[in-house]
């Protein structure tokens, strides 16, 4: 994947502080860290045309923010570019035949992403991720944590996104944060916990972890039609990123093999339901996931891609009855 080192691409898979001393993957948090708010305090004012993500359509993380974008109707006011992929200099931009999808960089013409972040910081030193939001104005990145985005485009774009609908609202704040961390440390980041870990014993713990979150989703589903009961909020669309690409990606080559998310009654139908929801199946590129996970030159060193995509997420969900 490669990382920037003082400023310089270094073609290295990975950072010392990814792995700890019994072999378990550690995500590194990420570095830009500011926000955008609707009246401009925090140093970047909401504007419609100002500010420009970076993703790929492969990545969960940067799947979150295009669901946000779709749901608060703001593809008229954030412009996007499409990775490639990855390449020897990480997210590149461009074009290629077979993920028409894939766009180059309308806005700065970076050929890739790392360019962003040396034009930022002209010494950064980390790894290079998507999403990576930035502002046109200041030409410099504003922030490459997914969570924070979703949340700025949830609220911040009040007078400039086309649907109000709060999926963080006030009342059930501190519930949807304990659903998030649980969903996040568990099933979002557990895949990668299993899937990069070094030692045998790092991946039977997260293995175990993950499957028992699973298993309590999957109940707690069973008992209720979303996370929250009965509203989709933002703790929905940080799960479903994770369950669209398990069974293409994080079953077969994470080695998270337990059993598959179309064995699971309550969170298979789920996550048809959220498929479904008006602008949400635009945003959900299956191939590319195959493409994006099994280029992982250490867990596919022969970097075969399958040509297969087995999932559909358009039969009916069921969930009517809760």
């Amino acid at each position: 994947m490669g990382v920037l080192i003082d400023g310089i691409w270094q073609e290295k898979d990975e950072l010392p502080q990814e792995f700890g001393q019994s072999g378990e993957f550690r995500r590194v948090d990420s570095r830009f860290r500011d926000r955008i708010s609707a009246d401009g305090s925090t140093g970047f004012k909401a504007e419609a045309g100002r500010y420009h993500l970076y993703v790929a359509y492969g990545c969960p993380w940067a799947h979150r923010t295009l669901i946000f974008r779709a749901l608060k109707k703001l593809e008229g006011a954030i412009t996007v570019a499409y990775s490639t992929g990855m390449d020897s200099e990480g997210w590149g931009f461009g074009t290629r035949a077979d993920l028409p999808e894939s766009t180059p960089d309308p806005v700065n013409g970076f050929r890739h992403l790392h360019q962003a972040y040396t034009a930022s910081e002209a010494r950064y030193t980390g790894k290079v991720t998507v999403p990576t939001l930035w502002d046109t104005r200041t030409r410099r990145i504003v922030n490459n944590e997914s969570s924070e985005i979703i949340r700025m485009l949830n609220s911040a774009f009040g007078g400039i996104a086309g649907d109000d609908t709060d999926f963080y609202p006030e009342p059930l704040r501190a519930d949807i944060d304990r659903i998030n961390a649980l969903v996040y440390e568990k099933v979002n980041n557990g895949v990668y916990r299993c899937g990069f870990a070094r030692t045998q014993a790092a991946y039977d713990a997260a293995y175990d972890t993950l499957f028992e979150a699973l298993d309590e989703l999957e109940a707690r589903l069973g008992r209720q039609r979303y996370l929250m009961g009965r509203q989709i909020t933002e703790a929905d669309w940080r799960l479903f990123p994770t369950l669209v690409r398990f069974d293409v990606a994080y079953f077969p080559l994470f080695k998270c093999n337990r059993q598959r998310i179309a064995d699971y009654p309550n969170l298979s139908g789920y996550m048809r339901e959220l498929h479904q929801v008006p602008g949400i199946a635009g945003t959900v590129k299956p191939r590319h996931y195959i493409d994006n996970y099994w280029s992982i030159a250490r867990l596919n060193p022969s970097r075969i891609i399958p040509r297969g995509t087995p999932v559909d997420y358009t039969l009916p969900h069921g969930r009517e009855r809760l």
